[in-house]
């Protein structure tokens, strides 16, 4: 009998997630959910295998339509392909020029909506991503009293995490690699996974949580190295890009738990709230997840007048 690959036994007891657009990947690795951005979607609208979905998301937003209802077509157009490979959910983005417009951000997540269940697939297959800014947490706490279920994405600290647990969203991103990205270049220092700034913001997150009894999912996000994913083992899910779960599929040495529910139980913690007021402040004084939910939004929006460039090339 074979030994299980670190993948293997990472599924055991974590959901695997395949962070990328790539139709092969997920074949490869067979996660149970899929995540996509904007800058995973270019990237795969740009390969010459996906060329027809783009040339099918123009022609059924019709001529007049306008680029972000293209756009709308495309991303779910690509979030059907991905669930025909996945057996789970698939996270489609709500335009980040949205992130400081709670009502845009609601609108925009009912326009997915439609598209999906027009094309067949229900919504609880669906989780609508959207920024973890006030106002994109306050448009999940409405939507998902609307049954559409959502992944708070671009998320940095530990008061966003409290805010989007306190508005019953259905998940939560939090951004490893992103965070140790900001300390090594803030400090001149490496860190190796135990220290990982993002390690232990998750793991922070993940304990508050279970010893509080909220429902919401974490989700590690953003992976710099194996390290890292090896050190959130037993969170609920993370999403990996393809070259790191080669990694853990490559591997067969033993993987073991560190994050469980049980143990979070006895954590020393006290329950905290925030109102808008507290919550800016918070996030204000936490330099790091102001400056990097900042720049993944500039990130993401440029990405989206990328996309709207290709479709500006398509319809000639």
């Amino acid at each position: 009998m074979s030994t299980p690959t670190q993948l293997d036994q990472l599924k055991q007891f974590t959901v695997v997630v395949a962070d990328t657009g790539d139709f092969a990947s997920m074949k490869q690795f067979a996660p149970r959910d899929a995540t996509t951005n904007p800058s995973l979607i270019l990237k795969a609208a740009a390969v010459a295998d996906n060329a027809h979905l783009l040339a099918k998301a123009v022609k059924d937003a019709g001529n007049s339509a306008s680029s972000d209802k293209v756009i709308d077509q495309l991303l779910v157009l690509f979030g059907c392909e991905i669930l025909k490979i996945v057996p789970g959910r698939v996270s489609t983005e709500v335009d980040a020029r949205l992130s400081f417009d709670r009502d845009g951000s609601i609108a925009k997540a009912r326009e997915i909506i439609g598209l999906y269940e027009k094309a067949g697939i229900p919504r609880e297959r669906i989780l609508i991503k959207l920024a973890s800014t006030w106002e994109g947490i306050k448009a999940a706490e409405l939507l998902q009293k609307e049954k559409i279920n959502c992944n708070l994405t671009l998320l940095f600290s530990f008061v966003q995490a409290v805010a989007c647990a306190e508005a019953k969203v259905q998940l939560i991103s939090p951004f490893v690699g992103r965070i140790l990205d900001w300390y090594k270049k803030s400090t001149g220092k490496d860190y190796g996974p135990v220290d990982d700034p993002g390690v232990k913001s998750v793991t922070e997150i993940y304990t508050y949580y279970k010893k509080f009894g909220h429902a919401t999912e974490v989700m590690g996000a953003s992976f710099r190295n194996k390290g890292e994913i090896i050190e959130l083992a037993g969170c609920d899910l993370l999403t990996i890009a393809p070259p790191l779960l080669g990694e853990l599929k490559a591997s067969s040495e033993p993987l073991v738990r560190k994050l469980d529910p049980a143990a979070a139980q006895s954590a020393d913690l006290k329950k905290i709230t925030f109102d808008e007021k507290a919550f800016r402040f918070a996030l204000n004084e936490d330099a790091m997840a102001t400056e990097k939910t900042a720049e993944g939004i500039r990130v993401f929006a440029a990405d989206i007048v990328k996309l709207e460039q290709l479709i500006k090339q398509k319809r000639g």
